[in-house]
Order: structure tokens, then C-alpha cells, then sequence
């Protein structure tokens, strides 16, 4: 990646987190959430800093990482907090950068699957309300309304609670590989039991789209649930929405 992009995907990646920790929003507070993109070859990317937050985020509360070293820790039977730590500090291509975000190790992972290039995570109130309720499987397996399957798909994968960091980045390489298996593709939304919403994409616009949409349909069901609700759409609906050209186009033309 040359100079000048690399600048541009910074200068993105900081628009990204303005925008997903806009406080009307809700979607993060404090230092909640967080954001990547990938940033060359070798697994390199950027993340946002551990403690820093979305809405006030600034260029140099972004980290640039090598993936390598963390994703070994994937791989090994490792459970000391302190291991984890010196793998995260060591993963800065800048020594002196600030720490990156614990959650860096699901980022590297993610970031390294077919056609993904960004990932943002964040902690919206509706969606939560429903990851922490005993309907938060079936959240993720329904669709509600066309726009939903436009820009979250036709099913999001759900990860059920795990230890935040390490624990958690191999409950979400464990089960988007099973999505993988069952779908062909990866999933755009990935729903965290008891803690949040992952989305991931091509491009920006794909993630804060995705975001919006699963930040909307959490509000829709939660609306309908005291309606008596809440009513699916059929899956047959659902794939057929899939699959029509016309809104294939309008995912090109918003960039999803």
C-alpha cells in the first residue's frame, strides 16, 4: 500500500469511528467500540487505540499493527493475560504507538477473510437489550423487513458470550467458519451475546451501513415484541431479496 493511500485509509478509518460514536446514536460510550482496516500486505492493519473514544477519535489514537504475531496467539494454548499484552504491544509497528484495542486479535482474524477489508464494533443499546435476552439467537437468524436483508444478509452469525480478547476472538473464528461452511461467504454481521455487534465489509460505507441497519432492525423487533411480535419475513422472502438484481445495484451504488 503506498504513502497515499495508507493516509487515506487513516483519514477514513477516523471518519468511520466519528461517525459509528456519534452520541445520538448511541452505539458506543466512553471507550467503547472499535474500528480496523487493513493496511498493506503481510496482515498489516490499523486499529483504534485501546481507551480512546469513537466520537473524539484522533489520527494518532490510531495503531499500525503487524497481524502475524497476534494470530499466532489463535493458534496456541494460551491463557495468560500477560502473554496476550506483550503480543499486543510488540504487534505496533511504532514502539512508542499508543497500546492497540484488546479486541485487535478478532480484528487481524476477520480482516484476513475474502473481500474483508474494514471491521467496526460497537455496543449499541437496542441490539444489546436483545444479545442480552434469551431471544438473541433467533435475532440473528430472522430477518424482519427488505432493507435488513440489504445490508446485514440473509442471516448474521451469532457468537455466544466469551471472555473479551483472546476467548473471544477464537468463539468468532470459530463460529463465522461454521457460517462460512453452511453460507459459502462470511457473514456482514456478527452478534455477540451479552456484549455487542461486529460488521465487516469491502469498504466503509459497507460496515456503517451494516451498523445502521442492525442498529434499526434491534429497534424494529423490540417495538414489535410489545406489539405482540415480532413477525419474520418467510426465507423464502428473504432469498428472494437476496437475490434480485435491483437491489444488487442499489448495494453497489451505496457501497455496500
Amino acid at each position: 500500500m503506498s504513502i497515499g493511500s495508507h493516509a487515506q485509509r487513516l483519514e477514513e478509518l477516523v471518519a468511520l469511528c466519528h461517525e459509528l460514536g456519534r452520541e445520538d446514536r448511541h452505539m458506543a460510550v466512553l471507550g467503547e467500540g472499535n474500528v480496523s482496516t487493513r493496511a498493506g500486505g503481510a496482515g498489516a492493519f490499523l486499529i483504534k487505540a485501546s481507551g480512546r473514544r469513537l466520537s473524539t477519535l484522533a489520527r494518532a489514537d490510531v495503531v499500525l499493527c503487524r497481524g502475524g504475531g497476534i494470530l499466532e496467539l489463535l493458534e496456541r494454548d494460551e491463557r495468560n493475560d500477560a502473554a496476550v499484552e506483550s503480543a499486543l504491544m510488540a504487534s505496533r509497528v511504532d514502539p512508542a504507538a499508543p497500546k492497540p484495542s484488546v479486541e485487535a486479535i478478532f480484528h487481524a482474524y476477520l480482516l484476513g477473510l475474502d473481500g474483508v477489508e474494514w471491521v467496526g464494533h460497537t455496543h449499541p443499546v437496542a441490539v444489546n437489550a436483545l444479545m442480552c435476552s434469551p431471544r438473541a439467537e433467533e435475532f440473528a437468524a430472522r430477518r424482519l423487513f427488505p432493507d435488513e436483508v440489504v445490508c446485514c444478509g440473509e442471516e448474521s452469525a451469532y457468537v455466544p458470550y466469551a471472555d473479551p480478547g483472546l476467548g473471544l476472538a477464537r468463539a468468532i473464528r470459530q463460529e463465522t467458519e461454521s457460517f462460512v461452511r453452511r453460507r459459502g461467504v462470511p457473514p456482514r454481521v456478527i452478534l455477540l451475546g451479552n456484549h455487542g455487534v461486529i460488521t465487516i465489509g469491502r469498504t466503509a460505507s459497507a460496515v456503517l451501513g451494516a451498523m445502521l441497519m442492525v442498529k434499526k432492525a434491534a429497534e424494529i423487533w423490540l417495538g414489535a415484541a410489545a406489539l405482540g411480535g415480532p413477525r419474520f419475513l418467510d426465507e423464502a422472502d428473504v432469498r428472494r431479496i437476496a437475490g434480485r438484481e435491483d437491489e444488487h445495484h442499489r448495494q453497489r451504488a451505496l457501497g455496500l
